[in-house]
C-alpha cells in the first residue's frame, strides 16, 4: 500500500472505522474501470450525529458521521488542487460518477454512501479555493479531506509511550512526538527555536 493511502486508512481506523482495500493492485496503462476508482471503502459502526451538514469541506467532526463511504486517494503533495488542475486531471473527482457508486453498491450493501476524496492541498486564494469545491461538489463528491486534516489527526491519535508494531506509520509519528519534534498545539514539525542565537567559537591557534 502506498504511503498516502496508509495516512488515510490509519486516519479513517483511528476515527473507529473499518477500512477495506476493494483492488490489491496498481492501473497504470489503461483507464481505471468503475470499481477501481475506488480505494478504500470505509464503514461506521457508530455514526455520530452531523452538526454543520451541507459543507464539502470535511474536518474529524464530519467524518465521523459517515456510516458508509467510498474513498479515493490522491497524494499529490508537491500541489495544490486548483480549478485548472481539476480540469485536466478529471480522475480526481470519478469517485462520485454514478457508475462508480453503482458498482460500489456490491462492496458496501444498500444505504447512502457518502463519495470521498482525499486530496493534498487547495489553493491558497479563498476564490480559488471556493471555486475547487464548487466543482468537485457538481461531479457527485460529497466530501473532500485534506491531507494536512488527516495527519494533524494521527499526530494528537497516537501516545508517545505506547508502540505501535502494527504500522509503521503510527510508530514513525510515535517516536517524532516522544523526542518532542511536534509542538503543541500547533503540531509544528521541527519548530525554530527563538531567542538568543548560538554562535560558534572560532577556533584560535594559541588558545
Amino acid at each position: 500500500m502506498a504511503v498516502s493511502e496508509q495516512i488515510v486508512r490509519e486516519y479513517f481506523e483511528s476515527l473507529g472505522f473499518l477500512v477495506r482495500q476493494p483492488t490489491k493492485y496498481r492501473v497504470q496503462a489503461r483507464h481505471k474501470e468503475a470499481v477501481e476508482q475506488i480505494d478504500l471503502v470505509v464503514w461506521n459502526p457508530s455514526p455520530a450525529r452531523r452538526s454543520r451538514a451541507g459543507r464539502i469541506l470535511w474536518d474529524s467532526s464530519d467524518v465521523r458521521a459517515v456510516t458508509r463511504g467510498i474513498v479515493s486517494v490522491h497524494g499529490w503533495h508537491s500541489e495544490r488542487i486548483t480549478p485548472a488542475v481539476l480540469k485536466f486531471s478529471p480522475e480526481l473527482a470519478e469517485v462520485g460518477e454514478r457508475e462508480v457508486v453503482r458498482a460500489a453498491g456490491r462492496l458496501v450493501g444498500k444505504g447512502a454512501v457518502s463519495r470521498i476524496v482525499c486530496l493534498s492541498d487547495l489553493p491558497a486564494s479563498a476564490q480559488l479555493s471556493k471555486k475547487t469545491l464548487h466543482m468537485l461538489r457538481e461531479k457527485g463528491v460529497d466530501g473532500v479531506i485534506l491531507f494536512r486534516t488527516m495527519l494533524l489527526e494521527l499526530v494528537g491519535y497516537v501516545e508517545r509511550d505506547r508502540i505501535y508494531d502494527h504500522s509503521e506509520l503510527l510508530q514513525l509519528l510515535r517516536i517524532l512526538k516522544r523526542y518532542d519534534l511536534f509542538r503543541e498545539p500547533q503540531m509544528d514539525l521541527f519548530p525554530v527555536r527563538r531567542g538568543r542565537t548560538s554562535r560558534c567559537r572560532r577556533h584560535e591557534p594559541g588558545k
